[in-house]
């Protein structure tokens, strides 16, 4: 089984997730350590991903390292956390805020293409 959640950073951005999402759809999650709905949402987007069987990716993007609030800048992020899906090099939707299960199973299922 490959890694389906792994942390990316400012320097492997491009690589990590723009690059990769030509192959597989990956959500990337904008968080904070001092961000409470950042925390409570983190064990809601694994459970997802895994109901989809290795299909999508999660990238987690923690803003208050070195420069990758740059990131969060350059993509207009307006609070954390922001959840991001990225395929064929684009971003094709996004949500903000902590969201139960079925909220984040639903937004896989009408915006991932598999």
């Amino acid at each position: 089984m490959k890694n389906i959640i792994f942390n990316t950073q400012l320097s492997t951005f491009e690589k990590d997730v723009i690059a990769a999402s030509n192959k597989t759809p990956i959500l990337l999650d904008l968080w904070a350590d001092w961000c409470s709905p950042c925390l409570v949402i983190a064990p809601m987007l694994e459970k997802a991903l895994l109901e989809f069987d290795n299909q999508i990716l999660l990238a987690k993007l923690e803003v208050d390292e070195g420069d990758n609030m740059k990131i969060a800048g350059h993509y207009k992020v307006r609070g954390f956390p922001t959840i991001i899906l990225f395929q064929y090099g684009n971003e094709v939707a996004r949500f903000s805020g902590a969201k139960p299960l079925q909220y984040i199973r639903q937004f896989i299922e009408q915006n991932a293409e598999f």
